[in-house]
């Protein structure tokens, strides 16, 4: 389904860096035909039996993918080529929007990632020399085949598409994205969820040495960073991995290699750098949820009508923007995705889930 909303209050043309080379170069990959695009459609986890031999595939230098036609974890086929040159080659989603991007400079400087720093710029500046090769990823919990598997086991079996996102900050700031990644829910059916499986946790990368937040004497939040999602929010199509965006790998401060995006939620819940996914049948813990429950529930849908308790959600900033053009305009409930994910919090009370 394809999502399109004009908002006459969204930036001038002339705020907008160009997109006409991107858009070309878009515009030939998709005719060139580039990776098959994986089947949509619904995505629903079946009860299967408790968890089997545990799985384990480690490296000390994360190796190429492997050859076409390869096995990988949960017997899907590995996909042949790097990563980079599988972000190249990735395909336009079936979601999109009409609204303009946000530069790629304002995408990559302006950012949270309280890891590398508290400040909007200070991820660009300290995740410079942060690297994520070799990178593996602790799959555990009500799945019949854990395992730690290394980054290309992970990406192997999936085809990369694009989605255009709206992007909207708790802080009631937002952006417009051109990821790149794949479903997460492709990706959790690999490993065979138990009929246990209720909720799905995530970590972040927990490494003092190379990210200064983490050893912060200043710092509130207890580390690695972590968030969750019920099961059938992780399986609706529109939450993806993300590996890139606007035609490039993931930069290191917006995530890299892996991270969440999750469009109708407050960015927050868009884990970066995932180093562990648990499947479990209680609701996890949440990283700002523990640090400020009466400001952060474990929802955290975009919503308008329930204000943060220190400032408004009615309306949000779109970037770029100045002082004398702040691009501010109103704040749609589930960001614009309601049609999308709506359903899935029929009879719930979103006041107090929050």
């Amino acid at each position: 389904m394809l999502i399109r909303s004009k908002d006459p209050s969204a930036p001038r043309a002339s705020e907008i860096t160009p997109e006409n080379v991107y858009r070309s170069r878009r515009d030939f990959m998709r005719r060139a035909g580039g990776v098959a695009l994986a089947g949509a459609g619904g995505l629903l986890f079946t009860g299967c039996s408790d968890a089997g031999e545990e799985q384990r595939i480690t490296s000390a230098a994360a190796p190429a993918a492997g050859p076409e036609g390869a096995a990988g974890p949960g017997g899907a086929t590995v996909s042949a080529g790097s990563i980079e040159e599988r972000i190249q080659a990735r395909t336009s989603g079936a979601y999109s929007t009409d609204e303009p991007l946000t530069p790629y400079r304002d995408v990559t400087t302006y950012n949270n990632f309280y890891e590398f720093g508290t400040g909007k710029g200070d991820p660009h500046r300290n995740a410079r020399d942060f690297r994520t090769r070799p990178w593996s990823v602790e799959i555990s919990g009500e799945v019949a085949r854990p395992g730690t598997y290394t980054l290309e086991d992970i990406l192997g079996p999936h085809a990369f598409e694009e989605r255009i996102y709206r992007l909207r900050c708790v802080e009631a700031w937002s952006m417009v994205v051109p990821w790149i990644g794949f479903p997460l829910g492709d990706l959790l059916k690999r490993f065979e969820p138990t009929s246990r499986a209720k909720y799905v946790a995530f970590e972040t990368l927990l490494d003092p040495e190379r990210m200064p937040g983490q050893r912060s004497p200043f710092s509130t939040i207890d580390w690695p960073y972590v968030e969750g999602l019920r099961i059938d929010e992780a399986a609706n199509p529109l939450a993806i991995i993300g590996v890139g965006l606007y035609n490039e790998v993931m930069p290191a401060q917006n995530g890299a290699p892996l991270r969440l995006v999750v469009p109708w939620k407050y960015g927050f819940k868009s884990i970066k750098s995932i180093v562990r996914i648990h499947l479990l049948e209680k609701q996890p813990p949440t990283t700002w949820n523990l640090t400020a429950p009466h400001e952060y529930g474990f929802y955290a849908n975009v919503n308008p009508a329930v204000d943060h308790p220190r400032w408004s959600q009615k309306r949000e900033r779109r970037l770029p923007g100045t002082l004398f053009s702040p691009n501010w305009m109103p704040t749609r409930p589930f960001n614009g995705y309601a049609e999308q994910v709506a359903g899935l919090y029929s009879g719930m009370d979103l006041r107090k889930n929050y």
